[in-house]
């Protein structure tokens, strides 16, 4: 078993890949997903469950709230990080594509990206499968964040949660795996935020358009439960909490639109 001074740049993209999806309050060796990646790269689950503590060092987010991480860290760990930091795509997909090669597997199969559709192989092919990857590890991201509960409602159902980016995909390209670019919404309301007739006010505050009161084909009581959320606060992460200017700017873009 290597020890714990000698991690690869491999092995540390491996950790900040596990890292960047799972809580941070999950950080220990007794998680399964932890022995899973210490077991594929032959370290014990605790240098594992170490070596993504120390990556807590390097989260501005985390120092907001006191969490420092562990004091001394090793220089792969802030190496990875800026990579991240400059070139997040990229990483994201290099991560993934590590992962798949350890575990005998293609990175659309670790993505879980449905491949039905995709064209033959070559260059259209694999530009489709590396935006499609990288939605997949941002939708992880988002949704570990929130530890898989919607932040409207609390619903708690894998199927129904989406990852819903705060400023699209396309307008902001440099922000598209920013997961404090990102809420965990149930597909209602995704769609709800996406069409401006849901957005988030100042303090973090739900806000639904009257126009939903003005749809005459639902029941009283449909309008009633959609409405319910309406100034309720929004249930927040305890890692990656939702950029204010991000929510500002799809709330007056909302606002526009209800006009």
């Amino acid at each position: 078993m290597a020890t714990r001074d000698n991690w690869s740049r491999e092995e540390h993209i491996l950790a900040f890949n596990l890292y960047s999806q799972i809580p941070f309050g999950t950080i220990h060796e007794r998680n399964p997903k932890i022995q899973e990646l210490a077991m594929l790269i032959g370290r014990s689950a605790g240098a594992v469950s170490r070596k993504l503590a120390n990556f807590s060092r390097l989260d501005p987010f985390l120092h907001q709230r006191g969490i420092k991480g562990l004091t001394h860290g090793a220089k792969g760990e802030e190496e990875v990080w800026n990579e991240f930091e400059k070139q997040p795509e990229a990483l994201a997909f290099e991560s993934e594509r590590l992962l798949a090669e350890r575990e005998g597997k293609t990175v659309e199969e670790i993505a879980q990206i449905d491949t039905d559709d995709l064209p033959p192989p070559g260059r259209e092919r694999d530009a489709i499968v590396r935006v499609r990857v990288n939605q997949s590890f941002f939708r992880r991201r988002v949704l570990s964040a929130y530890n898989f509960r919607c932040c409207v409602t609390g619903l708690s159902i894998k199927s129904l949660l989406v990852a819903s980016h705060i400023v699209p995909w396309s307008v902001d390209t440099d922000n598209r795996l920013n997961p404090r670019n990102g809420l965990c919404l149930n597909a209602l309301h995704d769609r709800a935020f996406d069409c401006g007739l849901m957005w988030v006010d100042k303090g973090f505050t739900i806000r639904l358009s009257a126009k939903l009161l003005k749809n005459k084909g639902d029941s009283d009581e449909m309008r009633e439960w959609l409405f319910s959320f309406d100034g309720e606060p929004l249930l927040l992460p305890k890692n990656f909490r939702p950029d204010p200017n991000f929510l500002l700017k799809h709330a007056k873009r909302a606002q526009e639109l209800n006009r």
